[in-house]
């Protein structure tokens, strides 16, 4: 269990939100090396894989290069209890292209939510589940056909 207070694993949160609007200078610092992620994958890869702030950063960077203006508000929480912090965020950003199979033109408003829960350890984040509506993200930008988006033609 974390030793944490409440207000640091708050604290903490607020730099993991960081790393999402590009700053990476915090990963080392928050990141445990063992860092995992657990994840459904769209291309079914192992999520637990890789470790590490090498895990993470990587799929920060791919967001970062198909978005731009790129905001994300924190619905709900951070919610701690234990070791445990979770919160509800949406994205909104703008496409900037380069996405495969997308149909949208560069410019795109997107949204999309997610969850995340995080585990600590040590004063760092020792493991990641997140839930992400990627699905809604996809159809927005005409990346995937049938009854979640649109039909190819």
């Amino acid at each position: 269990m974390s030793t944490l207070s409440a207000e640091r694993m708050t604290e903490l949160y607020g730099r993991w939100t960081a790393l999402w609007h590009g700053d990476f200078s915090p990963a080392d610092e928050i990141l445990d090396p063992g860092f995992v992620v657990h994840q459904a994958r769209p291309d079914g890869s192992d999520s637990e894989a890789v470790t590490g702030p090498a895990r993470l950063l990587p799929e920060i960077e791919q967001t970062m290069a198909v978005f731009g203006d790129v905001g994300i508000t924190v619905d709900l929480g951070p919610i701690v209890q234990g070791d445990l912090v979770a919160a509800r965020w949406t994205l909104r950003a703008r496409y900037t292209g380069g996405l495969e199979h997308a149909a949208a033109p560069p410019g795109t408003p997107v949204e999309f939510s997610g969850h995340d829960i995080l585990r600590v350890a040590g004063g760092r984040f020792v493991e990641y589940w997140t839930c992400t509506d990627v699905l809604s993200g996809l159809a927005q930008l005409g990346a995937v056909s049938g009854p979640n988006g649109p039909a190819r033609s």
